[in-house]
């Protein structure tokens, strides 16, 4: 399947998924990888590995819609059948989530629908929480609130800080990330409404 990534910053998981690629347990094809910061190390991975990539600056757009259809364009250029969003810090808009033809996976440091958003671990550490984790899901037109793919949960210890869990969630991330990719391309994902069933074998129930 081709696959687009959009990243803003430093794309660890966009290396994991290009590593579960190239070892040929997930089968997809990283065809374009696109950013809305120039600087994001994401795209140096990226073009390291040969894979096409271009920058969507917001300043270069007069709204949010003008950029989106600029994405839009660009995907549908690359032929681009799934969406893998990885650390891609602008919310997609109401209308590119209408207008795409393929689904949109994200990932996100909490298990949802608990402290969407940004600074997840520290809302998570404010809180008072004994474990959080992170949550692959289906992007759809609210924030972090599409139906969820798979979680993976992360003790909170005594001591933790805002950067030493969120170092363990990232590494909990770079597991369910291609594994939640590869369900899903398989075609062991069968969504109905809100809950997503995983199914055991091709075409079981």
């Amino acid at each position: 399947m081709r696959a687009a990534v959009l990243a803003s910053g430093r794309g660890s998981n966009l290396k994991a998924l290009l590593e579960a690629a190239e070892r040929g347990s997930l089968p997809i094809k990283i065809v374009a990888v696109g950013s809305d910061q120039a600087g994001a190390k994401a795209l140096e991975l990226s073009r390291g590995a040969g894979i096409p990539t271009r920058v969507f600056p917001s300043k270069d757009y007069p709204h949010r819609q003008a950029q989106e259809e600029d994405l839009l364009i660009w995907m549908r250029e690359h032929r681009v059948e799934l969406l893998l969003l990885a650390g891609y810090m602008k919310v997609l808009g109401p209308q590119f989530i209408r207008q795409a033809n393929f689904p949109i996976l994200n990932i996100h440091p909490s298990l949802l629908p608990a402290f969407p958003g940004l600074h997840a671990q520290r809302q998570a550490l404010e809180y008072g929480v004994k474990v959080s984790g992170c949550t692959v899901h289906f992007v759809d037109e609210g924030l972090d609130s599409g139906p969820i793919l798979l979680q993976e949960v992360v003790p909170v210890l005594p001591g933790d800080t805002e950067e030493s869990l969120a170092r363990r969630i990232l590494e909990a991330e770079h597991r369910l990330y291609p594994e939640a990719v590869r369900l899903l391309v398989a075609g062991k994902v069968k969504r109905v409404g809100r809950r997503i069933q995983l199914l055991q074998q091709e075409g079981s129930e």
